[in-house]
């Protein structure tokens, strides 16, 4: 099938693939005095008293908002705010079909990051969490982080820690095939914007203590100075332990897991085969994988995965981000912290159970109906233990 073109044709019949619906009856003039004036006086006064109360008496305990700048919209790059809606429609349905929450899309023409941040807190009493979309790196971190400092509800950029803890369920699955620990291995990435940064940022939290970042320059260690900004400064702190210079092919070099997030086509078999016994390929790149898994597994590697569909175990992102919420939401927590996300990997990887686990098998498909309950629960339980839950 030709997806896009198809895709194009349905948004023209679509007009939009959400719409707004009335929950209450309004048939009659006490449906009217009920749901509107006089009647709706009354819980406005409550939420005067106590704005927790808004999470009882309106739809915020349930609402989240989709928003992106159009910065860095799926493999398009900078394509513009209004150009972002039909992802950021597509996000909200997938919120409601998989984790039964509500959201709404909201695209800002702003590229300054304090603009932005008072955008989104300006509004942000309506809404009961925040997912960040499609924001470029490094403004992405910058951007979530002032607005964790300024919201008391959970901030949470899906491209980067919905791909982390896909990534890190994944893993976790993948060494029990080849036999190996996570603080035992040597990760190789490649990339450092948003994904490839959370990756490394919730691998370290999960127990992984050898682990590379690359970029287009190379090796990222202390001191470099070219191609630098500040992020990739603070990972130069808590990366490359064996303080490796030079380019990807120098960190792949004896690794036991090779992660990409970046470009096409940057692997070969010849760095595949110089990795260590019973690699483990994540090639995420899409469409176009760092490499493609029949040429990954010619060379040696023992488990592939990819962010395609046509493809055994896709790193989707749609495996976690409606489980997380809908657990966040259940306890209303006021973070998405890395125990909550590490909860969720875990989560995920227990799905799999041990008599199915393959080379071919280390992560549940999207539409597997145990995800949002084993995740959310997971997610509920570890807001709870780490005290950010307020129900």
């Amino acid at each position: 099938m030709d997806y896009a073109k198809k895709s194009l044709r349905l948004h023209e019949q679509w007009k939009g693939k959400i719409e707004i619906v009335s929950t209450v009856p309004l048939e009659t003039k006490d449906d009217l005095s009920l749901a509107y004036t006089p009647g709706v006086a009354e819980p406005c006064l409550e939420i005067q008293k106590d704005v927790n109360r808004s999470y009882d008496l309106t739809l915020r305990h349930n609402l989240c908002l989709v928003v992106t700048d159009g910065s860095a919209v799926l493999g398009l790059g900078d394509i513009g705010a209004e150009a972002g809606m039909p992802v950021m429609e597509g996000k909200c349905i997938l919120f409601k079909a998989f984790g039964g929450v509500d959201a709404f899309p909201l695209c800002v023409k702003t590229k300054d990051v304090d603009e932005f941040v008072q955008t989104v807190y300006n509004i942000s009493g309506s809404f009961g969490g925040i997912n960040l979309e499609d924001i470029s790196a490094p403004r992405c971190f910058e951007i979530e982080r002032k607005l964790k400092q300024k919201c008391d509800i959970p901030i949470f950029h899906d491209d980067q820690h919905g791909t982390a803890v896909i990534t890190l369920a994944g893993l976790i699955n993948a060494l029990k095939v080849v036999g190996k620990k996570l603080n035992e291995i040597k990760i190789a990435v490649n990339g450092a914007g948003a994904a490839a940064i959370a990756i490394t940022k919730l691998l370290i939290s999960a127990g992984v203590k050898n682990i590379t970042l690359c970029d287009r320059t190379g090796i990222i260690y202390k001191g470099r100075e070219k191609g630098m900004n500040w992020i990739k400064n603070e990972m130069a702190e808590i990366t490359n332990p064996e303080n490796l210079r030079g380019s990807l092919a120098e960190a792949i070099k004896g690794a036991d897991v090779f992660i990409g997030v970046s470009a096409p086509n940057s692997v070969n078999k010849d760095m595949v085969h110089s990795m260590a016994k019973n690699p483990i390929i994540f090639a995420c790149a899409n469409p176009t994988p760092e490499i493609f898994p029949d040429d990954a597994k010619a060379a040696g590697a023992k488990i592939v995965s990819t962010g395609r569909s046509d493809f055994p175990n896709q790193i989707n992102n749609a495996l976690a981000f409606p489980g997380i919420f809908r657990g966040t939401f259940d306890v209303r927590a006021s973070d998405i912290n890395e125990d909550m996300k590490v909860a969720a990997a875990h989560a995920l990887a227990e799905l799999v159970e041990p008599e199915k686990l393959s080379p071919d098998y280390i992560i549940p498909t999207a539409f597997d109906k145990r995800i949002v309950p084993a995740v959310s629960k997971a997610v509920a339980q570890a807001a709870i233990k780490s005290g950010v839950a307020r129900i």
